[in-house]
């Protein structure tokens, strides 16, 4: 089973990655966030496999958060879910080690394959930012 923790501060859109995982037999979520430091502190405690991950977070925001838990658990993978669609903030999203940037506008179509290349070891960036 791949451990996954979902971290978003709207509820709402929690519950639909949630949702959404559950589709892939595979994975098992294992927490939830809502905010930055809660997230750091969630992944030391889970040692998730995987971590899905908003930029737009209360506290420190995602990107701080994603450079936070590569120091403590850098074979975790990373895949970034925002609404946030400007190329910057996806680049450095990426410079943070992450494997993946999904913009949620895409997410209906995109989430699934996004988790399933970025669990495979490949690079997996929205269509809508690529163009």
């Amino acid at each position: 089973m791949v451990k996954v923790l979902v971290v978003d501060d709207f509820g709402p859109w929690c519950r639909q990655i949630c949702s959404m995982l559950q589709k892939l037999a595979e994975l098992q979520i294992v927490g939830e966030a809502s905010d930055g430091l809660e997230a750091v502190q969630r992944a030391r405690e889970l040692q998730p496999d995987l971590i899905l991950l908003d930029v737009g977070l209360p506290g420190i925001n995602g990107i701080e958060v994603a450079r936070r838990i590569r120091e403590s658990s850098p074979w975790t993978k990373i895949l970034f879910v925002s609404e946030d669609s400007s190329p910057e903030v996806a680049e450095a999203a990426l410079g943070t080690g992450a494997r993946g940037f999904v913009v949620k506008s895409d997410a209906g179509t995109e989430l699934l394959p996004a988790v399933e290349a970025v669990l495979r070891g490949e690079r997996f960036i929205s269509a809508s930012l690529s163009s």
